[in-house]
């Protein structure tokens, strides 16, 4: 399976080595903020791009696995990348798709973010679309033009929650789940899942 992950989505990821940071610092309840939208991506963003520039590999991956449990909508990300084939597959099938989850992503991008560790994140604006929250961030890596980005949030429990991100118009879940979608129709959902827990372990 060939992911694509070009560039400005790289620069995405960039934007979010804030899901990055390292076990040394505080607590990420502490240290992201949940005072409005813009503070909760502004705290995330900073929190992440500080670690990329200090903490080894091994405190990135584990402050990452952290943070993406605690700020990111792993499980509903999880299920609208395979939306198409949620009907089609057995209990026990999407509980492995769902274990496996975590470590892909974490396998995919935790190990691209340090070309990003001198990156700036600056928050735009925001809007409300019912009950989501998108806040727009402009992304610059020196050497690289600036990249738009689009964090879709959503609220759980009184804490925000990030659930998609759409980058110089490239929407990131849409992008996966067809790269999912490919590699289903080729190759079986269980391959799908053995093929992440591959990454995942790597």
């Amino acid at each position: 399976m060939t992911l694509r992950v070009p560039k400005m989505i790289l620069a995405a990821m960039g934007g979010l080595g804030a899901i990055a940071a390292p076990a040394i610092l505080a607590p990420a309840q502490a240290a992201v903020s949940q005072a409005s939208p813009q503070a909760f991506v502004e705290s995330l963003a900073q929190d992440g791009l500080a670690v990329l520039r200090s903490g080894s590999e091994a405190q990135k991956r584990a402050r990452f696995r952290s943070l993406l449990g605690e700020h990111f909508a792993v499980r509903q990300i999880g299920d609208r990348l395979i939306q198409r084939w949620r009907s089609r597959i057995s209990s026990s099938q999407y509980a492995a798709y769902t274990r496996a989850l975590p470590g892909f992503i974490l396998g995919t991008y935790a190990d691209r973010l340090s070309s990003y560790s001198r990156a700036t994140v600056d928050v735009q604006r925001m809007q409300q679309s019912g009950s989501t929250y998108l806040v727009q961030t402009r992304i610059t890596n020196p050497g690289s033009n600036p990249v738009t980005a689009i964090w879709y949030l959503t609220r759980s429990g009184g804490q925000y929650q990030v659930y998609n991100m759409r980058v110089a118009g490239i929407n990131l879940t849409l992008n996966q789940a067809q790269d999912f979608d490919s590699y289903i129709q080729r190759n079986g959902f269980d391959a799908l899942v053995s093929f992440m827990e591959r990454r995942g372990s790597g």
